[in-house]
């Protein structure tokens, strides 16, 4: 989608001001899994690429919404900004600690945002690309000036470190990062093309069960799966290989920009392989799309502003930039956003 303007109103760019991210201290790495359950760091890292990831702590007092105020502070001390500046702030998660309040009310109490909006947003893996989205067409349209907008999740409340989890667990860690979108008087900034998708007939590749009757039909009772991910590894590894590369191209052309011509691809961390052969796709050079899945696992929604926070902070992303975030995960859920910053 071109940068355009809204019909009576003076035309506006939308820029990142700033970006931060927030990490639980306990690092569980594949020697640790070991000894929980039958499992190898060879195992791990030869399917995923993963060595650690992060998992919180309730009884420290670690959870989604304190991480994720965490990193929405760090965002706003890297624009120079304060919570009083924010008219709105979106969370993406799926592991919320209460279905009410929501997790982005809890984090403006948490950093003192008085008033302004917030809500959840629900897309899974997806969730913060979902969200890039929804805030730069909310600032374009005029409704908003100043979002922050965070992706945390903590799946280690969804698993089962034990033989009974073992595929699953052995995926994901914990952990938040937020990014500050801002109105900017310069029109070149924004987002140059979009998309966000859906295949609800593939909600039962990835859910998490709250009772018996949120099983899908031929799947056989056992409570071990009632509160915890359940993941069809084959039909999402699949789903994700034929969709992501899928997606970038889509993408590409919608803008009219060449693979070469994007300076970086943010990419959701969910396995190592499906990143190196969508790099190999397109005939990117390493260092063009990044991966950091080996030390923090999948994160969910706090994957890709993760990368995006590191990939600031050393440099590698910065102003003038083209920049595509792309995710996919539980809906099935697909989306991209390519960037000018």
């Amino acid at each position: 989608m071109s940068i355009g303007t809204t019909s009576g109103r003076r035309p506006v760019g939308v820029r990142i001001a700033g970006t931060g991210s927030a990490l639980p201290k306990r690092c569980l790495t594949n020697a640790d899994l070991e000894k929980m359950m039958e499992t190898s760091d060879e195992w791990i890292v030869q399917r995923t690429g993963i060595r650690e990831r992060r998992i919180l702590n309730r009884e420290e007092g670690e959870s989604t919404s304190q991480l994720a105020a965490d990193a929405l502070k760090a965002a706003l001390a890297d624009a120079k900004l304060t919570a009083a500046d924010l008219d709105l702030i979106i969370v993406a998660t799926m592991t919320a600690e209460m279905s009410c309040p929501a997790s982005a009310s809890l984090v403006s109490n948490l950093i003192g945002a008085g008033d302004c909006g917030a809500f959840d947003l629900t897309a899974a893996c997806s969730g913060f690309v979902y969200g890039l989205n929804i805030a730069h067409d909310l600032i374009k349209g005029g409704a908003h000036r100043t979002i922050g907008l965070i992706g945390a999740d903590a799946l280690s409340t969804l698993m089962q470190y034990n033989n009974h989890g073992r595929s699953t667990s052995i995926i994901f860690g914990d952990a938040a990062a937020a990014c500050v979108i801002k109105a900017t008087d310069d029109t070149s900034k924004g987002i140059l093309a979009q998309s966000m998708h859906s295949d609800g007939r593939g909600w039962k590749e990835i859910y998490v069960p709250r009772c018996i009757q949120d099983l899908p039909p031929g799947v056989e009772f056992d409570e071990n799966k009632l509160g915890h991910v359940q993941m069809n590894g084959a039909s999402v590894f699949k789903f994700a290989v034929g969709t992501f590369p899928e997606l970038i191209q889509q993408t590409l052309e919608e803008a009219n920009v060449a693979a070469v011509d994007v300076d970086m691809y943010v990419c959701h961390q969910s396995n190592q392989r499906i990143l190196h052969a969508a790099r190999d796709r397109f005939g990117l050079p390493e260092d063009k799309l990044y991966v950091n899945i080996d030390r923090y696992g999948n994160t969910v929604a706090a994957s890709v502003p993760l990368c995006l926070d590191e990939l600031r902070k050393s440099g590698r992303v910065r102003d003038g930039h083209k920049v595509m975030f792309v995710a996919f995960g539980g809906g099935l859920t697909w989306s991209s956003s390519l960037w000018q910053l």
